[in-house]
């Protein structure tokens, strides 16, 4: 009888423990943070004990200009660098540098360097997604082990994190402005610079227009991606589809690509994980983009805890339309003089390649910016243990729709000198495109074939 009582007990603990694994809403008194100590993101509301991060202030809808394009002035612009750090004092600031950061700076001593800028603290998103937030903190579960989840609405399901896996997944959902249209460049230069443009014309309906598609039943669709080479001539016509799903253990996500040589339009399951990623001369995986998506399953995730670090914030310099694309891609990596640094408190988590499980990179190291839950540096390791690429995400709010997201991201491959810039579209005639209309249609296989005509 005792080894019976026992094994019940062993068995009831072991039930107890894989709920507590899996579920991750929280009590509504720990939600009811948020909006008073915690940010309505669920950031710290409150600065740093020696000011150098203030206190978190909302940007106004009309902090600066907007141009016919739509871009978007500096609302910061007046501002000095408070110091840079480079190759002779990087060792002063190394505990507030990701590793990757470091080893930029080892690597081209002589012109990678961080300006750092005073602390501006003003991203934020529409009411309603706030509102979602806040009902996602005490509804919101994860299921499948963690790779997906359950009473999900909008964005951010974990505001208030226990887990590294909960962090990743308030990357992966965060608000991107419910629907964009956009047209952006990638350049993947040689190692002495040179370099050819690929300029992507790419579309996202995300999880928050799903009502005007289907208003019954969002489902497990995250969003709709749709991707069109347009240059250079050798490439162009092909074009991409991807249908994201919340969770790609139970539903893998579906993807088709439309090959313009061949006229036809086909499945494509490399698309994922370290598939490659479009046009990128090797240099990217499918989940680099957006610094990272998809599935979190081929990975353990740890959360490290939270910390002060150095990282590219309010890059509005960098998304200037006055810049040209040549004065942007430098031999090495982009142009560090037209970045901007600010000192951000950032979540630390370390995904790890599960036993079994195939990926090129055997380690990924996240640094998540508390107020916006985006990557803004993630190292990436090889299987020897050795750190081999370096992501780093340009950030800004599109303050006029109230939308946190990515001027460029990079990616430096520190073995190759050589590196990836994903985003530029400074010379392009418009911005990003925010809340452009589609259907479900639009988002077919079948409407595959139509977009690539050249």
């Amino acid at each position: 009888m005792k080894i019976t009582k026992s094994l019940l007990h062993v068995g009831v603990l072991g039930l107890t423990m894989l709920a507590t694994s899996v579920m991750a809403a929280v009590p509504a008194a720990e939600a009811d943070k948020l909006g008073k100590s915690l940010t309505p993101m669920g950031a710290e509301m409150g600065g740093n004990a020696d000011g150098s991060i203030p206190a978190w202030k909302p940007l106004a809808k009309n902090a600066g200009a907007v141009d016919g394009g739509g871009f978007l002035a500096d609302p910061f612009g007046s501002d000095k660098p408070l110091f840079t750090i480079d190759a002779k004092n990087v060792e002063q600031y190394k505990d507030k540098l990701a590793p990757g950061q470091y080893a930029m700076i080892k690597r081209y001593p002589e012109t990678y360097r961080l300006p750092v800028y005073p602390t501006h603290r003003g991203a934020t998103v529409p009411d309603e997604i706030f509102a979602s937030i806040k009902k996602n903190a005490t509804n919101t579960n994860l299921v499948a082990g963690g790779n997906g989840l359950e009473n999900f609405e909008n964005a951010i399901p974990f505001p208030i994190p226990k887990s590294g896996v909960e962090v990743i997944w308030n990357h992966i959902t965060r608000y991107r402005g419910g629907s964009v249209a956009r047209t952006v460049n990638q350049a993947t230069p040689q190692a002495n610079g040179s370099y050819s443009l690929v300029q992507l014309k790419e579309q996202f309906v995300f999880r928050e227009k799903m009502k005007d598609f289907d208003p019954a039943n969002p489902g497990n669709i995250l969003f709709y991606f749709k991707q069109e080479v347009a240059a250079p001539a050798r490439l162009a016509g092909g074009v991409l589809l991807v249908h994201e799903t919340l969770d790609q253990v139970k539903e893998p996500r579906s993807a088709w690509v439309y090959n313009a040589g061949q006229r036809r339009v086909r499945r494509a399951p490399q698309v994922s994980y370290d598939g490659p990623g479009t046009a990128a001369d090797g240099l990217r995986t499918s989940d680099n983009l957006d610094m990272f998506n998809g599935a979190p399953d081929r990975y353990d995730w740890k959360l490290e805890g939270k910390k002060e670090m150095y990282i590219a914030a309010n890059s509005y310099k960098l998304d200037s339309p006055s810049l040209k694309y040549s004065d942007i891609v430098k031999a090495g990596h982009i142009n560090q003089d037209l970045t901007r640094y600010e000192l951000r408190r950032v979540w630390h988590v370390v995904g790890t390649l599960k036993s079994g499980m195939r990926h090129i990179y055997a380690k990924r190291d996240f640094y998540i910016d508390e107020d916006t839950w985006q990557a803004a540096v993630i190292d990436h390791y090889d299987g020897r243990g050795q750190l081999w690429r370096v992501g780093e995400a340009h950030a800004e709010s599109y303050y006029n729709v109230q939308v946190p997201w990515y001027a460029v991201e990079t990616l430096y491959d520190l073995q190759s000198g050589r590196y990836m810039a994903l985003g530029m579209k400074n010379e392009e005639k418009k911005a990003y495109d925010f809340g452009f209309t589609a259907t479900k249609n639009d988002f077919t296989p079948a409407a595959l074939r139509q977009a690539g005509v050249r």
